[in-house]
């Protein structure tokens, strides 16, 4: 008899000494800190290669870094994802929501340090992208493997993914609450008591562990300049209706160029293209190069005109209406530069330009209205307000957008303002797109988890296991007493009526044929094809379980078959889907 391996062992001493719910605290306590960990190396490891490739240089040089270093990091990074990884890495917060979805929750191992390296190469080459993604797939990563070492089921392997991911953003930001709200409302978890105090623990344990690392301020860090005027309140709304429509532009633009680089046949052909654009871009206009954040430093702290330091238009930029033109450039092209990133091969996220793009989008809208002499409003405020407005916005996600800017404010004085421009905008990114960049590629395909708990089941609930397969059939050129023989032997109410070449012609019901199969003088005189019915409609093997039920709903059936290819493989019952359904509820809700 083999013996059971080390691992074996450990799992059984954990479940015979611990229960469910203090493993699962515990567990929340491992994965948030590896999570806040993994946030540290990450930005410590891109800060370093910064470091590093500028210190090869000279000042006189900078310009021209620009345009080189950006296309050798997208470079380095198709190369290791291609050669190494051979796996897709890229949108990584759409891989951890497809991975809930549709892979009960398992990630892949090398997850846990893939997406890292990968966006080490691109943005501390300069590529136009954040790290945010990268480290929430590391940390859903961490989560998932644990709780698969473990064998712990989906519902408990789900949440721990929550707490990688939180444990991450809080390690990168410092923002506890902030990631936890993210978690509950981008990964579209439950809010229940059950989830948050799991959650809680790992945004805690996340930021602690940054904190201790890396000093008690936060990475990413503003005070509040100048304090909250209730006389303000209808330019934030002004605001407010700006930056959805930012975050329109935002989402329109990065599907539209990511979409333009599929259609390229080869990846170098795309790295070509994409790395000489993004040279270009970045040449021109150095703020494009990286996070971006250099440039909410600048703003946010009163010095504005630092952000064309290094650019070709930096002895212009005195002239007021060319310094409005160099922002509405960079505004624009922020977006640009970094859909042409990921577009090209590099891995990266949209966290960070949408704060760069928010930013900017504030500042820039505060100018204009203070050019009315008789309005003074608070430049930075704007500015902070307006990375709250974009963010919401584009990830669909308010409530984060306003604890992340309360949060690395230290306070809570633009909370009303932050209420204001996030719903607004948010409201006016609805009415353009119900989906967020995140997850408007899964629900396209019927493939989000949702907060509706009803869908969000029928996304888990896969079609091939609920196809029915024993059915008994017949031939169109049977007779009725062929067909009684194999009613005789069947236990079912339906027939498909199934041709030569398997392809389907009809159906069959018992309770349309109960009145002449008593009627032996009939048996040889009607035929299978006279008896049989089109089916109300039909279901392809790989239609989403939304889309069936939405098929049973119209047409008031029990059953419907399925069909691969133009042949018959078997039928779907709306019996058989509600009992899949009360098995996937017990594993997906609260008991």
């Amino acid at each position: 008899m083999k013996k059971p391996t080390l691992a074996a062992r450990l799992i059984v001493w954990i479940i015979k000494r611990i229960n469910h719910r203090q493993l699962l605290l515990i567990l929340s306590l491992i994965v948030g800190t590896l999570g806040g960990l993994a946030a540290v190396i990450l930005k410590n490891t891109v800060l370093f290669t910064n470091n590093f490739l500028h210190g090869l240089f000279n000042s006189g040089d900078g310009i021209f870094v620009f345009f080189a270093f950006p296309v050798i990091g997208i470079l380095l990074t198709v190369l290791f994802v291609r050669y190494f990884v051979k796996d897709n890495i890229s949108h990584g917060v759409s891989n951890v929501l497809h991975a809930i979805s549709r892979k009960k929750s398992r990630l892949e191992t090398h997850n846990t340090y893939s997406s890292m390296v990968a966006s080490t190469l691109t943005v501390g080459f300069g590529g136009s992208v954040g790290l945010e993604a990268p480290i929430v797939l590391t940390g859903a990563s961490l989560g998932s493997n644990v709780g698969q070492f473990l064998k712990l089921n989906y519902k408990t392997v789900t949440l721990l993914i929550g707490c990688g991911v939180t444990g991450a953003i809080a390690g990168i930001f410092k923002s506890p609450i902030a990631a936890m709200i993210f978690s509950l409302e981008v990964l579209m978890l439950d809010l229940t008591m059950w989830s948050i105090i799991p959650l809680l623990i790992a945004a805690v344990a996340g930021a602690t562990i940054s904190s201790f690392l890396l000093g008690g301020g936060a990475v990413f860090q503003f005070s509040m300049p100048e304090p909250f005027l209730l006389a303000n309140i209808p330019w934030y709304i002004v605001l407010g209706i700006f930056t959805g429509l930012v975050s329109f532009y935002f989402t329109k633009t990065t599907m539209g160029i990511e979409k333009f680089f599929r259609n390229f046949s080869g990846i170098y052909k795309r790295l070509i293209v994409g790395g000489f654009i993004l040279g270009v871009l970045i040449f021109l206009f150095p703020p494009l190069y990286g996070e971006g954040y250099g440039v909410l430093r600048s703003l946010l702290g009163g010095v504005p005109t630092e952000i064309a330091e290094d650019s070709l238009f930096y002895g212009l930029i005195d002239n007021f209406w060319i310094f409005i033109v160099f922002l509405l450039a960079i505004l624009f092209l922020k977006v640009v530069a970094m859909a042409v990133t990921t577009g090209s091969g590099g891995v990266g996220g949209i966290f960070a330009p949408s704060l760069f793009v928010g930013g900017v989008t504030g500042f820039l809208v505060a100018k204009l209205i203070n050019l009315f002499h008789f309005i003074n409003v608070p430049e930075r405020n704007f500015a902070l307000v307006g990375m709250a407005g974009v963010m919401a916005g584009v990830m669909h996600a308010p409530l984060t957008a306003i604890f992340l800017i309360a949060e690395i404010t230290g306070g809570y004085e633009l909370f009303i303002p932050l209420i204001i421009a996030a719903t607004i905008s948010h409201l006016t990114m609805m009415y353009f797109e119900p989906h967020s960049i995140y997850t408007k590629r899964l629900a396209q395909k019927g493939e989000l988890i949702t907060h509706h708990k009803d869908k969000a089941v029928l996304t888990l609930l896969q079609l091939n296991h609920v196809i029915e397969t024993d059915l008994k059939t017949v031939s169109p050129e049977d007779t009725l007493g062929d067909l009684v023989k194999v009613i005789s032997k069947s236990g079912r109410n339906i027939f498909p009526v199934i041709d030569s070449e398997g392809h389907l012609e009809g159906l069959v019901l018992l309770d349309n044929i109960r009145d002449i199969i008593f009627k032996p003088d009939l048996y040889d005189k009607v035929s299978v094809k006279e008896l049989m019915r089109t089916p109300l409609s039909t279901v392809s093997s790989d239609e989403n379980m939304e889309s069936v039920m939405r098929k049973f709903e119209e047409t008031d059936a029990w059953n419907l078959p399925v069909i691969v290819e133009g042949k018959y493989v078997g039928m779907i019952s709306k019996s058989k889907i509600f009992s899949e359904y009360r098995k996937v509820l017990l594993q997906f809700s609260d008991h």
